[in-house]
């Protein structure tokens, strides 16, 4: 799997390190890399139709033809 370099603010490892640790993974490279499973995952899910709502949706009839 081919690896990506991204700079992280002090904001996102701390985010990353209280991921680690709830996780119980070994480095916060691990975490980033459960959170982009994770959103796969969801993502997944999302496109496949599981887990959406259904809407019923109301068609008009056609109108005769000369009438407006």
């Amino acid at each position: 799997m081919p690896e990506h370099a991204i700079t992280l603010s002090d904001a996102d490892l701390d985010m990353l390190e209280r991921v680690r640790q709830s996780q119980g993974l070994a480095d916060v490279h691990q975490a980033a890399e459960w959170l982009a499973k994770v959103r796969l995952r969801r993502a997944a899910r999302a496109s496949t139709g599981r887990g959406r709502a259904l809407n019923l949706v109301h068609v008009a009839a056609p109108k005769p033809e000369g009438t407006r």
